[in-house]
C-alpha cells in the first residue's frame, strides 16, 4: 500500500518553503508520496525552482482520506490552520517550528531531517487534545456554531470603552465586571492567549476547562480551572451598549451585539498530535520558555524507599491547674452606684455649677 504524507506549509517565508522541499525530497526517496495543496507548491516551486521529486496534488490527485500523516512546517499559527483543514479526518498532525515558541510543534528545524526519519520508520506515537465547542445564542437561538483547539476569546469591540459581561459556569452566575475581555481555554491553550492574560500552565495530560478574565474590574475575576464536563458562559450585558467580538484560535470571528451569549462545553472530536519524543511536558516549557534550572539536583537514587519519618505530634496543652467549680455562700455585697436626679442636700458640700 502506497504511503501518502501531506506537506502543510507557510509558503509565505522562504525558510518555509525551503524545508517543505527538503522534507518532499527525503521523504521521496524513502518510497513515500509527499503531497501537497495545489497553491503552495506552485509558490514553492515558483519560488524555488522546478523540482525532480515526483509529488501529488491535494483534492486532485488523492484525498484527506489517502494520506497516513499532516506533516506541518511553521509555527503554532500553520498549526492551527492544518488543524481547522483536517477537523472532519482522523489525521494525526506532526509540527516542525519554524516559528518563535511553537509549544505544538514537536520538533525544531534543525531536526527535520531525524524527524522526517521517524516518519518513515513509523515511529511516532499519537495522542489526542481536547477542543471546545462553541455556540453563541442572541435571544436563545443559535446563531454560530464553531469550534476551537486553543481558546475561544471574547474582546471588547469598541477601543473607547470596556465590554460588560456576566460569566457563568453549569447554568449559575459567578461575576459581572467590566473588562477587557475573557479567554476560555483548553489545556493545549494554557500557554497561549490565556496564559498572556495570567492564566495558569496546564499540564496537556489534564481535562479541564479555564475562564481567564483579561484586565477585569472587579474584586473576585481571577482564572478558574473547572471540570471537562462543565458548560461555561460569557453574557454581553447591555447596559453600557458595547458590543464583542470573540475570536476561535486567532483564526474564525463572530461580532457580538450587546445581549449575545457564549456557551463553551468539551467538543467530541479530538486534535490528534504526533508525537516523535516522549519527553515530558515540564522540559518543553522549560526550554521553549528558556526558564532557568540552574542548581537542580534531581531526586537521588535510592534502592528501597525509606520508611515514613515519625514527627513528633504537638498536643493541646494542658491548663496548668484543674477549674474550680462555681463559688458557694452568698454572693459579695456590691455598692449601689446609681446616678440619680435628686439635688444633693448634703450639708457642708457645695452644689455644682456650670
Amino acid at each position: 500500500m502506497t504511503r501518502r504524507v501531506l506537506i502543510l506549509a507557510h509558503t509565505g517565508r522562504e525558510e518555509s518553503m525551503i524545508a517543505a522541499l527538503e522534507a518532499c525530497v527525503q521523504l521521496h526517496a524513502n518510497n513515500i508520496v509527499p503531497v501537497m495543496y495545489a497553491d503552495e507548491l506552485a509558490d514553492m516551486t515558483g519560488y524555488l525552482g522546478v523540482s525532480d521529486v515526483s509529488m501529488e496534488i491535494l483534492d486532485r490527485d488523492v484525498t484527506l482520506a489517502d494520506i497516513e500523516l499532516v506533516m506541518v512546517l511553521g509555527g503554532d499559527g500553520t498549526i492551527l490552520r492544518a488543524a481547522e483543514l483536517v477537523r472532519d479526518h482522523d489525521l494525526p498532525l506532526l509540527g516542525v517550528n519554524l516559528g518563535h515558541v511553537g509549544f505544538l510543534a514537536e520538533s525544531e528545524r534543525a531536526d527535520l531531517i531525524q524527524t522526517v526519519d521517524w516518519v518513515v520508520r513509523r515511529e511516532y506515537s499519537v495522542e489526542e487534545r481536547m477542543t471546545l465547542d462553541v455556540k453563541v445564542r442572541v435571544k436563545g437561538k443559535v446563531v454560530t456554531h464553531t469550534w476551537a483547539l486553543n481558546e475561544v476569546a471574547l474582546e471588547k469591540g469598541n477601543r473607547e470603552r470596556m465590554i460588560e459581561v456576566v460569566t457563568e459556569v453549569d447554568g449559575r452566575p459567578l461575576s459581572s465586571f467590566g473588562c477587557d475581555g475573557v479567554v476560555m481555554a483548553t489545556p493545549t491553550g494554557s500557554t497561549a492567549y490565556a496564559f498572556s492574560a495570567g492564566g495558569p500552565v496546564v499540564w496537556p495530560e489534564v481535562e479541564a476547562l479555564l475562564m481567564v478574565p483579561i484586565s477585569a474590574h472587579a474584586l473576585f475575576a481571577k482564572p478558574l480551572v473547572v471540570a471537562p464536563t462543565s458548560t461555561l458562559a460569557v453574557e454581553v450585558l447591555t447596559r453600557n451598549g458595547a458590543y464583542g467580538v470573540i475570536w476561535c484560535d486567532g483564526r474564525r470571528t463572530v461580532d457580538l451585539l450587546p445581549g449575545a451569549r457564549i456557551e463553551v462545553t468539551r467538543s467530541s472530536k479530538p486534535v490528534k498530535l504526533a508525537r516523535t519524543q516522549q519527553s515530558p511536558f515540564s522540559e518543553r516549557l522549560v526550554r521553549k520558555f528558556e526558564l532557568p534550572v540552574q542548581g537542580w539536583r534531581g531526586p537521588s537514587a535510592e534502592e528501597t524507599p525509606p520508611p515514613t519519618t515519625q514527627l513528633p505530634i504537638i498536643r493541646t496543652p494542658k491548663p496548668k491547674s484543674q477549674l474550680e467549680g462555681p463559688p458557694t455562700g452568698p454572693p459579695p455585697l456590691v455598692p449601689d452606684l446609681t446616678v440619680t436626679n435628686e439635688p444633693n442636700n448634703l450639708e457642708g458640700v457645695a452644689p455644682l455649677h456650670d
